[in-house]
């Protein structure tokens, strides 16, 4: 078997599960913010990045995103839909990272930070 299919063979999806609030805490910021979705992605040779789709059941949104590092960063961008969306994965450590949620109404010329999440191992 050559390396190719093998490597094809031991390909790999990751799958993110998002509740906000927990499910043990109660609300009491607007509920625009309240969401549950998840997100599945893996890394595809034949474009040489990352494809993610972002599904949210509750407000009925579906993204695919591509993404790519930069820097010391990893950037998820998705030009599917409007307003373009970039999630940015910043001070990625072995124990924790900060996500940066941000959106452009100009096609990626400048973008506007709409949330920041901090991640911690448990």
């Amino acid at each position: 078997m050559g390396r190719s299919a093998l490597r094809h063979r031991a390909r790999r999806a990751i799958q993110d599960v998002w509740i906000v609030p927990a499910g043990d805490q109660q609300s009491t910021e607007d509920e625009r913010y309240s969401f549950h979705g998840t997100t599945i992605r893996f890394f595809d040779d034949g474009i040489g990045a990352w494809r993610s789709t972002w599904i949210e059941p509750i407000h009925g949104r579906v993204r695919k995103f591509i993404g790519r590092p930069s820097g010391n960063e990893m950037h998820l961008i998705s030009t599917d839909g409007d307003p373009f969306l970039r999630w940015r994965f910043t001070e990625v450590g072995a124990d924790h990272f900060v996500w940066l949620g941000e959106y452009s109404v100009d096609e990626g010329r400048t973008w506007i930070l709409e949330e920041k999440m901090v991640a911690t191992r448990r």
